[in-house]
C-alpha cells in the first residue's frame, strides 16, 4: 500500500511502490564501467569540439576581408569562456547538490519534470530538469529593489556584475592547450598570453572584493552589511597568503606567464619531434620523455611545491567563499551580503561562485598539475598515431592534451566539493586565525626554504625537497592518532 503523503507519492512515482531489487555485483560492475567509459568518451568529444570550434572561427575570419586578426581570440573566447567555463559552472550547480546527496544518503533534487515532452512526463532524469527550472526561475522572477537601495541604485546593480565578470575574465590567461597546428592553422586554446599572467590573476581577484562590499553596503540592510564586511575582510586576508603560495612556483619556473609554466612541465613540440625522429632511427617503440626528473618523475609544479599547492588550494577556496569558508553568506547566521537581491542579480552571485570554482581548478591544473601535459607518453602518441585516419600525430596529441587538462580540472573541482560537504562551516575567528597565524607563516617559510634550496641544488634539489615534503605529509596523515572519545556511560538496568 502506498502512503498518501505528497512526498511518498512522488517518491513512489520515481522508484516504485516497493524497494527495487539490488543488482548483482557483475551487473553493477558492468554498468559502472560502461558509465565511466561513456563519460570519458563525452569528455574526449568535448576536447575535440573546443579545438574544432576555435579552428572554425579562424576559418570564418580568413573568409572575411576585415578580420584584423581577431578570429583566433574570438574562437578561444567562445570555446573556453562560453562553452567550457559557463557550461561546466551550470552543470556544477546540479552536481553539487547530487554529490552532497550521495554523501548524506539522500536522493537529491529529482522533482522537476519535462512534462511538455512526450515520454518524459514522469521521468526525473536524475534531476537534470532542475537546471532548466533554476534558469527559468532566475530569468522570470521579479527583480525587486529594496527601498533603502533606491538612492544607490547604480551601485546596487553594479555589484553583481563586479562579482560575476572577474570570474570569467580570469580564465583568459589559463592555457588549456599548447600552441599547435590543428587542421592546418596555428592556434592555442588560451585567450590572452601576457607577460604578467599571475599579476593579472591577483588584480582581477581583488576586484571581486568591490562586488561583495558594494552589495552589502548598498542594500541598506544590517545583515547584508555584516556579510559584506565579513567577505571583504576575508578576501583581503587570504589574498596575502594566495600570493605568497605562488612565489615558490615563480622561483621554480622563473616566469609570471601561465603558458610558460605549463610548457615547462612537459615536452615542447620541437623536443617531441626530435625524440620521435631518434626513435624512428633506432627502431624503438617507446620514445623517451626527456622532461621527466630522474628519468621517471613528472616535472609538475606539485612535485616541486606540494605545500605551496595545498596552501594555494585552501586559500583559493577561502577567496571564493566556498564552504567551509562561507561565513559571509552563512544562512544559519547572517544570511549573506546578497540578501536583498532577487531574480537574475541573485543568480549572478550564485553562478559566479561556481565559475570561480572552475577558474581556480584551471589555475591549479596549469601551475601544479602539469597543465595539459601527459607525462611519459607524448612522443609515443605522436609517433604511433601519425597519419592515422589521415591526421597528423600532433593533432591527435592536441585532443588528448585538452582531454588531460579537463580531467585534471574536474578532479580538482571534485576535491573542492568533497571539502565543502566533509567539513562543517568554520567560525569567523577560526577563519582569520587560520589565514593570519597559520597559513601566512607557513607560506613565508615555504618561500624562504624554496629560495635556499633552489640556490643550493637547482630544480633537482627542489624535486628532492618536494619528495621529502610529500613523505612528511603522508606520514603525518597516516600516523596521526585519532582523538580518544569518552566511553558512553552504561545505562542503568531496571
Amino acid at each position: 500500500m502506498i502512503a498518501e503523503t505528497p512526498s511518498a507519492r512522488l517518491a513512489s512515482e520515481d522508484f516504485g511502490a516497493k524497494a527495487g531489487v539490488k543488482p548483482s555485483y557483475g551487473s553493477w560492475l558492468f554498468g559502472t564501467i560502461a558509465g565511466w567509459g561513456a563519460f570519458l568518451g563525452f569528455l574526449l568529444f568535448i576536447s575535440w569540439f573546443l579545438l574544432a570550434l576555435t579552428r572554425l572561427c579562424i576559418w570564418v575570419g580568413d573568409q572575411i576581408p576585415l578580420d584584423w586578426g581577431l578570429s583566433p581570440a574570438i574562437g578561444t573566447i567562445l570555446a573556453l569562456v562560453l562553452v567550457l567555463v559557463m557550461i561546466t559552472a551550470t552543470l556544477l550547480t546540479m552536481a553539487d547538490r547530487k554529490w552532497s546527496a550521495l554523501m548524506q544518503d539522500r536522493v537529491g533534487p529529482n522533482r522537476a519534470r519535462l512534462s511538455i515532452i512526450p515520454g518524459l512526463k514522469d521521468r526525473p532524469l536524475h534531476g537534470l530538469p532542475h537546471i532548466l527550472a533554476d534558469v527559468l526561475k532566475m530569468l522570470f522572477k521579479e527583480d525587486f529593489i529594496p527601498e533603502g537601495a533606491e538612492k544607490n541604485k547604480f551601485l546596487f546593480n553594479l555589484a553583481p556584475l563586479l562579482a560575476f565578470a572577474p570570474a570569467f575574465m580570469l580564465f583568459a590567461v589559463v592555457p588549456v592547450s599548447p600552441e599547435l597546428t590543428f587542421w592546418g592553422a596555428r592556434m592555442q586554446l588560451q585567450v590572452a598570453r601576457v607577460d604578467w599572467g599571475i599579476l593579472y590573476v591577483f588584480a582581477l581577484a581583488s576586484v571581486a572584493v568591490f562586488g561583495t562590499a558594494l552589495a552589502g553596503w548598498t542594500s541598506n540592510n544590517k545583515l547584508a552589511l555584516l556579510g559584506g564586511l565579513r567577505a571583504s575582510a576575508q578576501l583581503v586576508s587570504y589574498e596575502v597568503t594566495l600570493g605568497l603560495t605562488l612565489v615558490g612556483a615563480l622561483i621554480v619556473f622563473g616566469s609570471l606567464r601561465l603558458d610558460v609554466m605549463a610548457q615547462l612541465q612537459g615536452m615542447t613540440e620541437a623536443s617531441i619531434r626530435t625524440a620521435a625522429a631518434l626513435a624512428n632511427r633506432s627502431g624503438d617503440f617507446l620514445v623517451h620523455d626527456d622532461s621527466v626528473i630522474f628519468g621517471w618523475l613528472p616535472s609538475w609544479g606539485i612535485v616541486f611545491q606540494p605545500i605551496g599547492a595545498i596552501l594555494f588550494l585552501v586559500a583559493a577556496q577561502a577567496e571564493i567563499k566556498r564552504a567551509p569558508f562561507d561565513t559571509p553568506e552563512g544562512e544559519s547566521e547572517i544570511i549573506g551580503y546578497f540578501l536583498e537581491y532577487s531574480g537574475l542579480k541573485s543568480g549572478l552571485f550564485l553562478i559566479a561562485e561556481y565559475a570561480e570554482t572552475v577558474v581556480v581548478a584551471g589555475i591549479v591544473t596549469g601551475i601544479f598539475l602539469g597543465g595539459y601535459h601527459l607525462p611519459w607518453v607524448e612522443p609515443t602518441i605522436v609517433r604511433s598515431a601519425d597519419q592515422w585516419l589521415g591526421i597528423s600525430g600532433f593533432s591527435w596529441l592536441a585532443v588528448l592534451q585538452v582531454f588531460s587538462f579537463i580531467v585534471k580540472m574536474l578532479f580538482i573541482i571534485w576535491v573542492m566539493f568533497i571539502a565543502r560537504w566533509a567539513f562543517p562551516r568554520f567560525r569567523y575567528d577560526q577563519i582569520m586565525r587560520l589565514g593570519w597565524k597559520m597559513m601566512l607563516p607557513v607560506s613565508l617559510a615555504n618561500v624562504a626554504l624554496t629560495a635556499f634550496v633552489y640556490l643550493w641544488g637547482g630544480r633537482d634539489g627542489l624535486a628532492i625537497m618536494g619528495l621529502l615534503e610529500w613523505l612528511a605529509i603522508f606520514s603525518f596523515v597516516a600516523l596521526s592518532s585519532r582523538p580518544h572519545l569518552p566511553e558512553p556511560a552504561h545505562e542503568a538496568h531496571h
